[in-house]
């Protein structure tokens, strides 16, 4: 007798799988991990100090509603804690906000290529991914977003800046946006590198969200703050879309150490955002180091450049992994490489000049 298969959901065989960037093999030499847009620093003596106390609390469950970071977030951004909604990741908090917007038959429009996970959380909600191809220079194309849009469109996702490409979308053509959209589509506004941005015509959420209550901003601890081990991001969003995005929480995600991370983090902001500050003045040498070589390179206002490598991707990514470093490539199209350390982003201009155009 054949044991019967178990019945799985069809729509899980057609979901590409998230890959997530290389480790550094070593054998050795120097070994440096440029594929996950992770911070180099580590947490600040203060945080990990918070850290060590919470972890004598790991037998008791965490606040389910984070509360007091809820609150801390609500009085950063100026907006009422009960706009706040906390996460496993701003990618956590995302799938809570496609979980509560859509269903089978319904339409996700986002820019391609962008953040991988997009099409996953789109795809495990049983709707449909609609991607509208990036601009040559790496930007999103929104004016071709606006036309996907159709009858059955429940999610716009915009990634600003855009990962992997790097540059951001500037306030007015966000607007644009947001004036030309059905007011019953929801919005999505991915900031997950917003503390690296230096670009003054680049869109800010968080003040938008008064007068377009269909606006959903998402932010992480992950990148400028270095936890990304810890999982922890939010969104701002009007109560009523919140108390949704509450709704298809899972109970307790954010853990207790977590929280208290993310609390910690945000009392040594200043000091935090002095890393980040160094952060962006090395990706800004990388990247002048790179044109050097005979690279352009569109404009990184993340923690990563972009290097359009097309069919060399693989190639190039062998050759970076041959000097110690790790760099995330996607095959046929190019590579993301995170802003790391002096001597691995040296390594990597090097290695970048022998594919130049």
């Amino acid at each position: 007798m054949v044991d019967a298969v178990p019945r799985l959901r069809a729509a899980l065989s057609a979901l590409p799988a998230y890959r997530p960037g290389r480790a550094p093999s070593g054998g050795g030499g120097p070994a440096f991990k440029l594929s996950s847009n992770e911070n180099p620093y580590p947490p600040l003596p203060s945080v990990l100090g918070v850290l060590a106390d919470a972890d004598r609390l790991v037998n008791r469950y965490p606040d389910m509603f984070a509360t007091g970071l809820v609150h801390r977030i609500a009085a950063r951004h100026g907006v009422a804690a009960e706009q706040v909604v906390c996460g496993t990741g701003s990618v956590g908090v995302l799938g809570q906000v496609v979980q509560a917007t859509c269903e089978a038959g319904d339409e996700v429009v986002f820019a391609w290529r962008s953040f991988e996970a997009y099409p996953i959380v789109v795809g495990v909600s049983g709707a449909t991914a609609v991607r509208v191809p990036l601009a040559p220079d790496g930007r999103h194309d929104l004016d071709a977003m606006v036309a996907a849009v159709t009858e059955r469109t429940r999610l716009v996702l915009v990634c600003s800046p855009n990962n992997p490409t790097g540059p951001a979308v500037h306030r007015e053509e966000m607007l644009d946006l947001l004036r030309r959209v059905p007011r019953d589509v929801v919005v999505v506004l991915d900031e997950a590198y917003a503390e690296f941005v230096r670009d003054p015509a680049a869109v800010e959420g968080p003040p938008l969200l008064e007068q377009h209550p269909n606006l959903v901003v998402l932010r992480t601890f992950s990148k400028a703050y270095g936890l990304a081990a810890l999982r922890v991001g939010y969104a701002l969003a009007t109560p009523v879309v919140a108390d949704a995005l509450r709704a298809t929480a899972v109970p307790f995600g954010v853990s207790g150490p977590a929280q208290a991370a993310a609390l910690a983090s945000l009392d040594a902001e200043d000091e935090l955002l002095e890393r980040v500050g160094d952060l962006v003045t090395e990706r800004d040498r990388v990247r002048a180091a790179l044109r050097g070589v005979g690279w352009e390179v569109p404009e990184p206002q993340g923690n990563f450049v972009w290097l359009a490598l097309g069919d060399r991707t693989e190639e190039f990514v062998a050759a970076c992994e041959a000097v110690g470093v790790t760099v995330r490539g996607f095959p046929g199209e190019g590579a993301r490489c995170s802003i790391g350390e002096p001597e691995a982003n040296d390594l990597l201009v090097r290695t970048a000049g022998g594919f130049a155009p």
